[in-house]
């Protein structure tokens, strides 16, 4: 297989990069709180809210696109507003990209924190309580380092899934080299053209790679923290 990477191909490849990191540090702190309001909270639409947040993995991802554009594009009530008041345009540009990729991945990390969260023992964070430490003191000594591996995989999960991403980001901000071209996207031109084989099975190759090489660092970290709780 010719490794010679064209411009284009490595456009896609640092875009696809990119977008993926940005979609994912985004939605991170987003993420975390979304999992712990689900987690502990008791509250009358719980339920509902839990619906609302995972319907990105049910929904085809065409549908997604199209509400984001609905609703962010240059005519929508909040990509108006956000276009006329502070010139943040989201549809037809990379940092829509990045939009569409974490809503989709937003669900796979609030379920990962979220399992991590009802999985750390309250008597631990009641004890600190009843020492006087407060809840804010209590959730960065306490539940913060013992959730970690599950933010990381949170983490990970979203990373993986915002690389992959190709319906919701070509329905809201098109396929358009350079700018939104991402590395599915890519593929998805390059298989329409007849000599396009071997550049898309490059781009299929890095996309593995990548993704292969992000789950082992992630197994790693996790491996060195689950070391460290156990001393």
């Amino acid at each position: 297989m010719n490794l010679d990477f064209t411009p284009d191909e490595l456009n896609a490849i640092s875009l696809s990069l990119k977008v993926s990191i940005v979609a994912t540090l985004a939605s991170l702190p987003f993420g975390v709180a979304m999992a712990l309001l689900l987690a502990r909270g008791r509250f009358w639409g719980r339920t509902l809210l839990d619906g609302i947040v995972h319907l990105p993995l049910v929904m085809p991802p065409v549908v997604t696109g199209y509400l984001l554009l609905l609703t962010f594009g240059r005519k929508g009530p909040i990509g108006a507003f956000l276009d006329q008041n502070f010139g943040i345009v989201f549809a037809f540009r990379w940092t829509g990209a990045a939009l569409a990729c974490a809503v989709m991945g937003f669900p796979l990390m609030v379920r990962a924190v979220r399992l991590s969260i009802e999985a750390v023992d309250r008597r631990l964070e009641q004890a600190a309580e009843t020492l006087g430490a407060g809840h804010a003191v209590v959730f960065l000594t306490i539940t913060l380092p013992l959730i970690l591996p599950g933010i990381l995989a949170g983490f990970v999960l979203s990373f993986a899934r915002a690389l992959g991403e190709f319906g919701a980001t070509i329905t809201f901000v098109s396929n358009i080299p350079g700018e939104t071209q991402t590395i599915p996207s890519a593929i998805y031109a390059l298989i329409q053209t007849p000599d396009g084989d071997a550049a898309a099975l490059r781009l299929t190759a890095i996309s593995i790679l990548i993704a292969l090489a992000a789950l082992i660092v992630s197994e790693l970290i996790a491996r060195r923290f689950s070391r460290e709780a156990a001393l």
